[in-house]
C-alpha cells in the first residue's frame, strides 16, 4: 500500500444469506404452491387410468391394471386434503445474524500513526 499499511487478514467470510425474521412465506406463495400440487395430482389421474387400460389391453395383466387404477382413486381425495392444508412450518438449518464483541477484538491491527 502507498502509506505503508498492510490490508487486514480478516477471518473466513461467509457469504450466505442472513435471515433476520421468522416470517412464512406470503399466503399467496404458500396458496400458488398448494394449487400447484393440487394440478398436478389432479393431472396425474387421467394418465394413471389411461395407462391401467394400455396394460390390460396389450398384456392381459389384470392384476397390474387393477393396482394403477387402485392407485388412481384416491389422488382427488389426496389432492384436496393437500390442498386445503396449510403447510407445516419448516425446520430448518438458518444462519441467524450473531453480533460478536470479541471477533474485533481478538484479532491483531495495525495502526498507523500519522507524522
Amino acid at each position: 500500500m502507498e502509506f505503508g499499511g498492510s490490508a487486514v487478514n480478516s477471518s473466513h467470510r461467509d457469504d450466505t444469506p442472513v435471515l433476520i425474521t421468522e416470517a412464512q412465506p406470503s399466503y399467496d406463495d404458500q396458496q400458488a404452491v398448494r394449487r400447484r400440487r393440487y394440478a398436478i395430482m389432479m393431472a396425474s389421474r387421467i394418465p394413471c387410468l389411461v395407462v391401467a387400460v394400455v396394460v390390460f389391453q396389450l398384456w392381459q395383466l389384470w392384476w397390474l391394471a387393477l393396482i394403477i387404477l387402485a392407485i388412481s382413486i384416491p389422488l382427488p381425495w389426496m389432492a384436496v386434503l393437500i390442498a386445503n392444508d396449510r403447510p407445516a412450518k419448516k425446520r430448518e438449518k438458518v444462519h441467524w445474524f450473531r453480533r460478536s464483541h470479541r471477533a474485533l477484538e481478538s484479532s491483531s491491527h495495525q495502526v498507523i500513526e500519522g507524522a
